[in-house]
């Protein structure tokens, strides 16, 4: 439970594209927290999602956090949404969250992103953190595009952030001051997310560079 509320209050302080846009700092974050996007989920459903990571940097920290991510409800007072990450018939717990607020996939994408690159380039978390809120706040880069989903096409809206790119110590962070974090949704998919994906091509010797990528896969029974 500790950990749970740790993780809220941590981001509380935080496809095709065809057309592209600007939207304002309060639509930005509107847009990628969305309240509600779990309500038309059947609470004896689950929602999977595989998180996929590379870091040259850090290859065993990519090991240790590649693996799926399942979200299960739970009824009582108020609906919860658990979240666990499973890896070779393996699990531990990532939290608990209010289901009526929205999906926390989000939530654990970002702050997934901030500890791999503290870990990576030795930077306060608390700094990076600090950065990607602010990144929250500003008018940022949309594009309106279509993706192939569950047999179709589906139309999508892709939110991009770069939250180093002006930052006076990006020439310190060891490749993540390209850090570029692209948010993909559609009223399509269960739970709102199709693909949440960091890069930062710098980091690391090989060309590739960091990545990181949520992807949601299936509604599925428990």
């Amino acid at each position: 439970m500790r950990r749970t509320f740790a993780l809220m209050a941590a981001l509380a302080c935080l496809a095709l594209p065809v057309a592209a846009a600007t939207t304002e700092a309060g639509q930005t974050y509107d847009l990628l927290f969305r309240q509600g996007t779990l309500d038309d989920v059947g609470r004896d459903k689950v929602l999977r999602y595989t998180r996929d990571v590379t870091n040259p940097a850090k290859p065993e920290a990519a090991e240790r956090d590649t693996g799926e991510i399942a979200l299960s409800f739970t009824e009582g007072e108020a609906v919860l949404a658990n979240l666990q990450f499973l890896q070779d018939g393996k699990h531990r717990n990532l939290g608990s969250f209010p289901a009526s607020v929205g999906n926390p996939m989000i939530m654990v994408f970002y702050e997934a992103v901030i500890r791999d690159m503290a870990e990576t380039a030795g930077g306060s978390p608390f700094y990076i953190r600090n950065r990607v809120k602010e990144a929250l706040t500003r008018p940022a880069e949309t594009e309106t595009g279509e993706a192939s989903f569950a047999g179709g096409t589906i139309e999508t809206r892709t939110v991009t952030l770069r939250p180093f790119a002006k930052d006076p110590n990006r020439a310190r962070m060891m490749g993540f001051g390209d850090l570029e974090l692209r948010v993909t949704m559609s009223e399509a998919v269960p739970g709102w997310y199709l693909s949440l994906v960091a890069t930062a091509p710098g980091v690391g010797e090989s060309a590739e560079g960091y990545r990181s990528e949520l992807r949601f896969d299936a509604v599925a029974e428990p």
